[in-house]
């Protein structure tokens, strides 16, 4: 399928079933980031119901899902800037997600780095930062592999490190022939992993997460360090890792 077939009818006859587990890094202070404003429990609750209450609404195709796994559909306001899969702007969510946790380490921390390279003045924080890493069960019949056949063919447009222009204009075909996966490698994992790009909140095959992993991260000079204690895993990112993407390679990583 050459860029000149992204057609829906082209899609839709290429689509294949997909299945597994994927998994996804958040912030680890969404547990507890509205506790120190409250004095109990219950007020924190009640704050916590106010902020669902001002937030952008969740599509009612997803409003039974665990809010780790809706709040990527939630729209309603406009999306700052684009990312692989989906435009700026009043745009639907996407839900990117890695093959393997340590994918996911990769992905995080480059964007972690990258807030850095754009924000030459901030300093390296003083202590590492903790995530949730958490995996989602997930089944199609509608996926697209843009590793595999005539798709393929097309790796040096999927994967472009910062021009997503052909990945946005491949998945608005994708939503116009009702693909609800699209799977594609990663461009910042050292390691070659694979990333999900979940369409639609159906492709969830259970409605919770199924595992929860703590990780911390660490961003200095070095590079970032990731660890996770259960199961024991340890991952170094150097300076070079990412300098594939040239916002990286000119990151100053000394810093006052």
């Amino acid at each position: 399928m050459s860029s000149i077939t992204w057609t829906p009818a082209a899609l839709s006859a290429d689509a294949c079933a997909l299945k597994g587990r994927c998994w996804r890094f958040v912030e680890a202070q969404h547990h507890v980031s509205t506790l120190k404003l409250v004095d109990t429990v219950g007020e924190q609750e009640m704050l916590e119901d106010l902020i669902e209450v001002a937030k952008p609404p969740v599509p009612p195709e997803c409003r039974d899902l665990h809010f780790l796994l809706s709040t990527p559909f939630r729209y309603g306001a406009p999306y700052p800037t684009g990312s692989r899969f989906r435009r700026a702007g009043m745009t639907e969510g996407v839900f990117y997600a890695s093959e393997t946790a340590q994918t996911a380490a990769a992905e995080t921390a480059f964007h972690r780095l990258l807030f850095f390279a754009e924000s030459p003045d901030t300093p390296w924080p003083a202590n590492p930062a903790e995530y949730t890493a958490f995996s989602a069960q997930y089944a199609t019949e509608l996926a697209i592999d843009l590793t595999e056949g005539q798709c393929g063919a097309d790796k040096h447009l999927w994967m472009h490190v910062s021009d997503y222009s052909h990945c946005q204009g491949f998945a608005d075909a994708a939503r116009t022939a009702k693909i609800e996966i699209i799977r594609y490698a990663s461009v910042r994992d050292p390691g070659r992993g694979m990333n999900l790009a979940l369409l639609y909140c159906r492709a969830f095959a259970k409605r919770k997460p199924i595992d929860l992993q703590t990780w911390r991260m660490r961003l200095s000079d070095a590079g970032a360090q990731a660890i996770c204690e259960h199961p024991k895993l340890r991952m170094t990112f150097e300076r070079t890792s990412f300098a594939a993407d040239p916002r990286i390679a000119q990151l100053r990583w000394v810093r006052g």
